[in-house]
């Protein structure tokens, strides 16, 4: 595009809220904004004697088009541009590279006997949702607690008091089985209140009312009631010394801190529940020394509140920004509730806010030293290879079968630092028959070079093994035309403990240093490539199960047992499910008979995992 027609876009801009979409020669968007008026922010860029930023004036030397969204108003705005950044992650924008779905907890508190449940997405349905928990082994733990303290029921069938026999939960004390009339509804949706107390941080009222459950059931001179309350009361009292933090408030808080070191900025969010600190998220940016608190804050909200979780009640910030009063807005309304956003500078708020930038001080030093140990790893390897530049993207491959069947193939991806899981693949193998490693290696190899167009070439391709499957890839490189691109192999002699490096041309390895970068990095890609085959290995062979299980009922044909196989994702989920969801999902009463005759005569060999999920066409190749 001529600088004339980027001067007539500039001055026919409308005087509207709305998103702006910076393009450089390529076609390529490099920034997205908004605007409460396009005419006046777009055109600030372009001012002569404007003082810009190192970032801004790189931004706008390379601008050779623009695009303008008009939307109705400022919020509009901020919610397209947030979701405009996500699907397009523009070179100049700040992006949150974790677009995961978060876990929460979900009790349906309007069912008459409520069970918890795990869910990444929070919907207005009347059930109160707790979290997010990330790491999920915060979750893990919470749901442990839950488990062994409060006798709820896990199972997934319809309670109606019916049931002929109680199962083993009853028997060890972790169900009262209100599934054979044992508890009434009152009884059980008591442990709920209980439940409630302890994941909304009510801990005083909780402990309050075990205590007093406790000393009546004493005086009742009922001993053995009286011991499970205490023993109940000891591991809440336990569980919430490890997770107290200093405060007295009930809130639900979000709490955001920012560490430089250098150019590299890390910015933590501390998920406080109830006064509980249940969990934490890690931004980390090697490169923004350019980008100001406010706008690496401003971004970070924006991006990571565009999930289907719910925002708390409180967000604390380190620094004020402009647009605090929309961000609210659009959190609120996202909540259903009001929702603030405070940069606190004293008090109990200020020190959480510390608190949190105390942790992102930690995790920047954590990165850099992680950054350090890959760039010393990359040098290594470039002397290693004879190699021009050390390599920025690294791919890995490995094979998974169970004596032939099965089998499948992974590519893990590690660029710029980390393992960049939205490249990952998985491959069926369609063309060897049995367990033949070679063979599937070399088909791997032909499929991702000679087929896939989407991915960003490799500087090193990582093979798990030896000379076999270094010369079986070196094969598949050689039929798509990509011999020149660089490959090794990585694999352990019998009874070694050392690492060995297979290249081509090479007959003798090269023996690696334990502890050497290089090493740590080439055993990192060969790990993550083997998880990854072995996760999908084991999906196939649960779904090959749970096919075969459906396929001797009665009454359920292709098509309704792929819905099973969708909807239900494995035989222990089908076999406890309620007959109100089998008939949901179209089953006959019949055929809800024969299926759980089948399913209970049915057991998975040891160690096969039947968990099903949808596939993602985006990963099969």
């Amino acid at each position: 595009m001529t600088l004339d027609v980027l001067q007539s876009k500039l001055t026919h801009l409308p005087d509207t809220p709305g998103v702006y979409l910076f393009k450089n020669v390529q076609g390529e968007i490099i920034y997205i904004g908004k605007a409460a008026v396009l005419a006046n922010r777009v055109r600030s860029y372009f001012q002569k004697g404007t003082d810009h930023s190192p970032k801004t004036t790189l931004l706008v030397s390379q601008v050779a088009d623009l695009e303008t969204m008009v939307t109705r108003s400022e919020l509009e705005a901020l919610i397209l541009e947030s979701n405009l950044v996500k699907r397009h992650k523009p070179r100049f924008n700040i992006v949150l590279r974790d677009d995961k779905q978060y876990p929460y907890v979900r009790l349906p508190i309007k069912d008459d006997f409520p069970r918890l449940s795990i869910v990444r997405r929070v919907q207005k349905d009347g059930a109160l949702y707790y979290g997010p928990y990330t790491p999920t082994n915060a979750l893990r733990e919470t749901l442990k607690v839950i488990k062994h303290v409060f006798p709820l029921a896990t199972c997934t069938i319809d309670i109606d008091g019916t049931a002929d026999r109680a199962c083993i939960e009853f028997e060890i004390k972790r169900c009262m089985a209100p599934c054979t009339g044992n508890q009434s509804r009152e009884d059980y949706h008591q442990i709920v209140k209980q439940v409630r107390q302890f994941l909304e941080g009510r801990d005083h009222e909780l402990l309050d009312s075990l205590r007093a459950k406790m000393e009546a059931a004493a005086e009742r001179e009922e001993f053995e009631e009286a011991a499970r309350v205490r023993d109940r009361l000891f591991k809440i009292e336990r569980m919430l010394e490890k997770q107290r933090i200093t405060q007295t408030s009930a809130a639900e808080q979000d709490v955001i801190g920012l560490a430089r070191q250098g150019a590299a900025v890390d910015l933590q969010i501390l998920f406080v529940r109830g006064g509980l600190l249940i969990g934490r998220k890690d931004f980390f940016w090697p490169q923004s020394a350019d980008a100001p608190d406010e706008e690496l804050v401003r971004s970070a909200i924006e991006q990571f509140y565009n999930k289907d979780g719910q925002p708390p009640k409180e967000v604390l910030v380190p620094t004020d920004f402009e647009d605090t009063t929309l961000i609210e807005q659009w959190l609120s309304d996202k909540r259903g509730e009001s929702v603030r956003v405070l940069a606190p500078e004293r008090g109990a708020k200020h020190q959480l806010v510390l608190l949190a930038e105390e942790n992102a001080a930690a995790a920047a030093a954590d990165h850099l030293r992680d950054v350090e140990l890959d760039r010393q790893a990359g040098e290594e390897l470039k002397r290693l290879l004879r190699l021009n530049h050390a390599p920025r993207r690294i791919e890995g491959f490995d094979i998974s079968n169970t004596m032939g069947n099965q089998s499948v193939a992974s590519m893990a991806v590690w660029e710029d630092g980390q393992m960049k899981k939205t490249d990952y693949r998985w491959f069926k193998i369609r063309t060897v028959e049995g367990a033949n490693d070679f063979a599937s290696m070399k088909e791997v190899v032909t499929r991702r070079y000679g087929r896939e167009k989407n991915l960003a070439q490799p500087d090193l391709i990582l093979i798990d093994g030896g000379l076999g499957q270094l010369g079986a890839a070196l094969e598949g490189l050689k039929d798509t035309g990509h011999q020149t691109l660089q490959i090794l192999g990585l694999a352990k002699a019998r009874g070694d403990k050392e690492e060995r490096v297979f290249l081509a041309g090479r007959k003798n390895p090269v023996v690696l240093k334990p502890h050497s970068p290089a090493t740590h990095l080439l055993q990192r890609i060969r790990d993550e490539a083997h998880r990854f085959a072995i996760t999908f290995h084991r999906k196939l062979r649960g779904q090959s199960l749970l096919a075969s299980v459906l396929d001797q009922v009665p009454g359920i044909g292709t098509e309704r047992r792929n819905r099973l196989l969708n909807q239900f994702g494995s035989l222990e989920h089908l076999g406890s499910a309620s007959d109100d969801a089998l008939r949901s999902a179209g089953l006959t009463t019949d055929t809800i008979l024969q299926l759980r005759k089948t399913v209970t005569h049915q057991s998975a060999p040891s160690g096969t995992a039947t968990t099903i999920q949808a596939r993602s066409t985006s990963r099969f190749k």
